[in-house]
């Protein structure tokens, strides 16, 4: 059977790394297997779906050089979706109930005021079609709930290990809202049905909706021992406490804009929640060691400081050529070469141009006027090449008798306004005498 892996984001937000890693998981498991990796759209929801996210999620993806074998989105499907539902009507597993929420929340209310679980009681099942047909008359529109089985569903976990959900404790859900638009739940279940689809990657969250989705798989007509479910353990903060999915910082949009580039992210999420030591691996790589039994059944946390370790050294080895046209306008393969090991983002890069190209105002150095003044005066006439820092850092040694930090910090500090950062030896001749003489000046006043 050849793997069939679907990763179904909803086009409400931009890809955080919670989704990000399900997505990398769901690629690798694909890959892994000789299989297709099936890129959905969940984009049912009318009020919420936007087209300008809809737009960003296939390309965010790409960016991290993950396309999709088939693409599609559940809206163009709702013929699919309508015929499901009449057959779960004419089986007696779908039926409408007219109740509103106000009356929902004082039934659930009442019987958690009892001390019992806020199920669904199934009342609306009790409607004749003459009730039904009088309450539709009086201007009510049905929404429909599924008629979950009295049973137990159980599965093997592919992450978990052995799951199961009982659903005389879970509420019919409801499936289609009053004005038709089918739920989550349910275009899930038929577009997995109607693609075969037969590996689900998602979060641990979803595993009553597992159960859920297993027994309406069933009702449908199809096999449900034929699609795998793998849940991973949400991933948590350095603190332990919940990673907010809205958390602007840790979408793949704005990581990338930070300068965080594709392969450290899908190398640290792709191992996140393995006892694995994350390592910079290309996608094939992590496609042939990837196994869903590698990961933690506990949450996983996600550390921007070993996302950032990672990223320092994918850009420690990128040649100018992979860069060139990110870095500021005018920069040079030798700038690149002379910051690109003090970098955590690719951004950062911006802060050592105006260093070397542009303007700062170094701090005035207190305690330091004297040596500043004697550094100026012996600085060096050009032209400048890279032998300049050590030409002119021997004549300050043979003048003031300091060596070391005290030769070195002051002239940093003076120079860069940084108190550690790139080797000033390569630093040095590209600022040029003009713009170190100036800036050795305004640090000894």
């Amino acid at each position: 059977m050849t793997a069939r892996v679907r990763f179904a984001p909803s086009p409400t937000g931009l890809l955080h790394v919670g989704n990000a890693r399900i997505a990398i998981a769901s690629y690798l498991l694909a890959r892994r297997h000789g299989g297709r990796f099936l890129l959905r759209l969940d984009d049912t929801d009318r009020e919420r779906s936007k087209p300008e996210y809809a737009e960003a999620i296939p390309r965010d993806l790409e960016w991290l050089g993950i396309r999709g074998d088939e693409v599609f989105r559940q809206s163009d499907r709702l013929d699919r979706y309508a015929a499901a539902a009449e057959a779960l009507k004419r089986a007696g597993r779908l039926y409408p109930c007219f109740e509103s929420e106000v009356e929902l929340r004082a039934k659930r209310e009442a019987r958690l005021a009892r001390g019992r679980a806020p199920v669904y009681d199934r009342a609306m099942l009790k409607l004749t079609p003459e009730q039904c047909a009088a309450a539709e008359a009086g201007g009510k529109r049905p929404y429909w709930r599924f008629l979950l089985s009295d049973r137990a569903v159980e599965w093997k976990d592919l992450v978990l290990g052995p799951r199961h959900v009982k659903l005389p404790a879970v509420s019919d859900p409801v499936l289609i809202r009053a004005d038709g638009t089918p739920l989550y739940t349910f275009t899930s279940a038929v577009g997995d049905l109607e693609t075969a689809v037969t590996h689900v990657i998602r979060g641990e969250d979803h595993v009553t909706n597992t159960g859920v989705q297993i027994d309406l798989l069933a009702a449908l007509g199809g096999d449900p021992s034929r699609l795998h479910f793998a849940h991973l353990p949400l991933l948590t903060d350095t603190e332990g406490g919940k990673l907010s999915k809205r958390l602007d910082g840790l979408s793949l949009r704005s990581l990338r804009n930070d300068g965080v580039e594709p392969l450290a992210i899908a190398s640290y999420l792709a191992q996140l929640g393995t006892s694995d030591d994350p390592e910079l691996l290309a996608l094939d790589e992590l496609a042939e060691r990837f196994d869903p039994a590698r990961f933690s059944p506990s949450p996983a946390r996600f550390d921007m400081r070993q996302l950032l370790a990672l990223n320092r050294r994918v850009l420690h080895d990128l040649p100018f050529a992979a860069v060139g046209e990110r870095l500021p306008p005018g920069a040079t393969e030798t700038f690149w070469l002379a910051v690109r090991g003090n970098l955590d983002l690719l951004s950062e890069a911006r802060g050592w141009w105006d260093v070397v190209a542009g303007t700062i105002v170094p701090p005035v150095i207190e305690g330091e006027c004297e040596f500043l003044r004697t550094a100026l005066e012996l600085l060096p006439s050009e032209p400048w090449d890279e032998r300049v820092w050590t030409t002119w850092t021997g004549a300050l040694r043979e003048a003031t008798g300091r060596k070391g930090r005290a030769l070195f910090h002051p002239l940093r500090l003076a120079l860069t306004g940084e108190e550690r950062g790139p080797e000033l030896a390569a630093l040095l001749p590209l600022m040029g005498r003009a713009r170190a003489g100036q800036r050795l000046e305004i640090a000894a006043c």
